[in-house]
């Protein structure tokens, strides 16, 4: 048969199946399952710790002690937030400097647990990170450079200005800034009104997360949201259920052949009726498990405290800073004029929600260990191969 015929008579043929063990993302049916189980602190640090000081015990993550002699990264996270969204980054930025990173779970967050968890205003919080620095390390402290995000970001700016940490090196302040800050506390309750107040499993807050846009990067949250709720039963953090046990974790339905078509069923035998549930067992079978660990509108009264003032004194910080935001646009005018006297670096990352670090944690590994090595406080890990020359005002 020549080829002509052959083409011919296939396109007389109704159209192949395709394979059905290999189906293909175009296909009618096909469905990418998303994986929304937690994952564990120690994939990504090598130590948590608690530190006791005089007014509670922290809990802090740990990253190796690095081979060469470098700076001691201690990073404050946000508001509702806990010390494991900074697990990527860590990792990443390992990469680039010999460092070691130090998470902290700051009051009311986490598994942090202290005398009075109300107290958040910001001194008390700039004040507990100068305890547990003093507690860990005494006066044998390494350089430290502090890394903050959001509100960590404003408490940064706090502990450098009341000079807590003797041996700073610098500061990294991610998206906040005064002006846009205060701006958006008009809104905040709003917002929080908005999230869920309960989930029924770690799955369903991951899943969450990420749907509502709260964290761009499903890897990042699969690490992250553990951190932020608790068991409503055991009022423990969710992080300490962990690993699940393999019958609670989410599975994907399975089918034999992803392509067949389901035929219609043989009619069953009559089966006795069975009582319809009532409002109460239906609403038994889906229990509220979990809930977040800080209820962040109890905490208004300190909110315009942590940003109050925040331009002034970021500028008044006598160190090398680094301000690393989302959008050009947040910048107030009292950064703008710092800027333009060069008293600040300055990077915008676009592309990427309020939590910067979380979505594009290599990124922002590359713009801090830049930033390091300009200054002259790491040496470059490994091969040294990476983007040293990112455009930075």
């Amino acid at each position: 048969m020549s080829n002509l015929q052959r083409v011919m008579m296939k396109s007389r043929l109704p159209p192949m199946c395709p394979n059905p063990k290999f189906p293909k993302p175009n296909d009618r049916g096909f469905r990418r399952t998303t994986d929304y189980n937690p994952v564990m602190w120690s994939e990504y640090f090598a130590e948590q710790r608690d530190v006791q000081t005089g007014k509670g015990v922290f809990r802090v993550y740990l990253t190796k002690q690095p081979e060469e002699t470098g700076p001691l990264l201690v990073m404050l996270h946000g508001g509702g937030f806990s010390a494991l969204s900074w697990a990527h980054f860590s990792v990443e930025i390992a990469k680039i400097i010999h460092c070691q990173c130090l998470a902290i779970d700051i009051r009311g967050h986490g598994d942090t647990q202290t005398d009075n968890e109300d107290d958040l205003s910001a001194e008390t919080l700039a004040q507990d990170i100068g305890d547990i620095l003093q507690t860990m390390y005494g006066e044998s402290c390494p350089p430290v450079l502090l890394v903050g995000h959001s509100m960590g970001g404003a408490i940064c700016v706090h502990v450098a200005n009341m000079d807590v940490v003797p041996a700073l090196i610098g500061a990294v302040v991610i998206d906040v800034v005064e002006g846009t800050a205060l701006e958006a506390l008009a809104s905040m309750q709003s917002f929080l009104r908005s999230r869920p107040n309960t989930f029924k499993s770690i799955q369903h807050a991951i899943e969450w997360c990420v749907r509502s846009g709260q964290i761009r990067n499903i890897e990042s949250a699969r690490v992250s949201m553990p951190g932020q709720i608790v068991n409503i039963e055991t009022g423990k953090l969710s992080t300490n259920e962990l690993p699940l046990p393999e019958e609670s974790t989410d599975e994907p339905t399975k089918f034999s052949n992803p392509n067949a078509i389901a035929e219609d069923a043989e009619l069953p035998p009559p089966a006795v009726p069975t009582p319809v549930p009532s409002a109460s067992a239906a609403a038994a079978a889906s229990v509220k498990k979990y809930t977040w660990r800080i209820d962040l509108s109890k905490s208004e009264k300190y909110w315009e405290g942590w940003f109050q003032g925040l331009s002034q004194k970021f500028l008044d910080v006598r160190v090398p800073k680094l301000l690393l935001l989302a959008g050009i646009d947040n910048l107030d005018r009292a950064l703008t004029v710092g800027q333009m006297q060069g008293k600040f670096q300055l990077q915008v990352l676009a592309r990427c929600g309020h939590a910067v670090h979380e979505d594009r944690p290599h990124e922002v590994a590359e713009v801090i260990g830049t930033y390091l090595l300009r200054n002259k406080f790491a040496q470059p890990a490994g091969d040294g191969h990476f983007l040293k020359n990112m455009p930075m005002c």
